[in-house]
């Protein structure tokens, strides 16, 4: 039950699945293949799929690193959201593209976890949409050697306060890529 006016639909936001994103991400092949499922129902049962690709000084943009892994591949009528900061509403079109798609529901996957996908999730909500993480179709690489805990025990943490996430009007969580329902969530 979002608080945005007139958007009763939902969306599969689709973050920073890129090359150089995901290279040593922690079970890189297995997330990519639940995102690759989650966009092949989106696109069976009518559900908007957006992309957003981010670049900064360390990911250039047209470089390899900077492009969609090859597994994934966004369709010619999908947007395409750049971005150059965590959160993708900041200083971008995401949020003119989802208010002309009549949006106000985020699936929301991809990388990185602790970085972009938290941004994003907190970021939408904030923004007064719904916003579900699929618990399984998100990843992030290693970051211990700058004190960060170990990537599994990132994602099943994001997992966890991501279900109890609560504000007035709407409605946040998350599920298993088998348990998404699309239909469900609008």
């Amino acid at each position: 039950m979002t608080t945005l006016e007139n958007r009763p639909n939902t969306a599969l936001l689709v973050v920073d699945v890129q090359n150089g994103v995901v290279a040593g991400a922690h079970e890189r092949d297995a997330v990519v293949a639940n995102i690759g499922c989650l966009v092949g129902k989106a696109r069976r049962e009518g559900i908007p799929v957006v992309w957003v690709q981010h670049s900064d000084e360390h990911l250039a943009s047209g470089s390899d690193d900077w492009r969609i892994v090859p597994e994934l591949t966004p369709g010619g009528a999908e947007p395409l959201v750049e971005k150059n900061y965590g959160d993708s509403f900041e200083a971008t079109i995401l949020e003119t593209v989802l208010s002309g798609l009549g949006v106000g529901q985020l699936v929301v996957v991809g990388a990185q976890t602790d970085a972009c996908i938290r941004s994003t999730l907190h970021g939408a909500f904030a923004r007064g949409y719904d916003a579900t993480l699929v618990g399984d179709a998100h990843t992030t690489e290693d970051q211990t050697a700058w004190g960060a805990p170990s990537p599994d025990q990132v994602i099943a943490h994001t997992n966890l306060y991501w279900t109890y996430q609560a504000a007035p009007g709407r409605t946040a969580g998350t599920v298993a890529t088998r348990e998404v329902d699309f239909a469900g969530t609008s």
